[in-house]
């Protein structure tokens, strides 16, 4: 069992705990989902910085040798074409450390992702109302 395991409350609290560099990268990538969704919240899901706004947005994390970005497999799919240099999975993708972050298709893809969960949230409504 791992006693010593660092679990994080806050976004703040999970930045801090890497080299600066990787600070400044992470805090980058929060700022561009911020202005990507201004509605959403910050909370830390699955011991990641987590963006909420009805329902997961989107995720990211700080490893050893690249950033991982989670979407959902939804907003990698809608980007395969851009996200094609990248490795990744269903719902993920990996950022090499040593390599340019992009930024700009980062906040394209957490545009896609507010359109897509305010869409699923109205039509929730809308079958809750019939």
């Amino acid at each position: 069992m791992e006693g010593n395991k660092i679990t994080f409350e806050t976004i703040d609290q999970y930045v801090a705990n890497y080299p600066p560099e990787i600070q400044d990268i992470l805090e980058q990538i929060r700022s561009v989902i911020k202005k990507a969704a201004p509605e959403a919240t910050e909370k830390i899901g699955y011991q990641m910085p987590t963006f909420v706004l009805h329902g997961n947005l989107v995720h990211f994390a700080a490893y050893k040798n690249h950033i991982g970005l989670y979407p959902a497999p939804s907003g990698i799919e809608a980007f395969k074409q851009q996200l094609s240099p990248y490795k990744g999975a269903k719902g993920s993708i990996r950022f090499p450390l040593d390599e340019p972050i992009p930024y700009e298709l980062i906040s394209e893809i957490v545009k896609y992702r507010v359109a897509e969960n305010i869409e699923k949230a109205a039509n929730k409504k809308a079958k809750k109302k019939k």
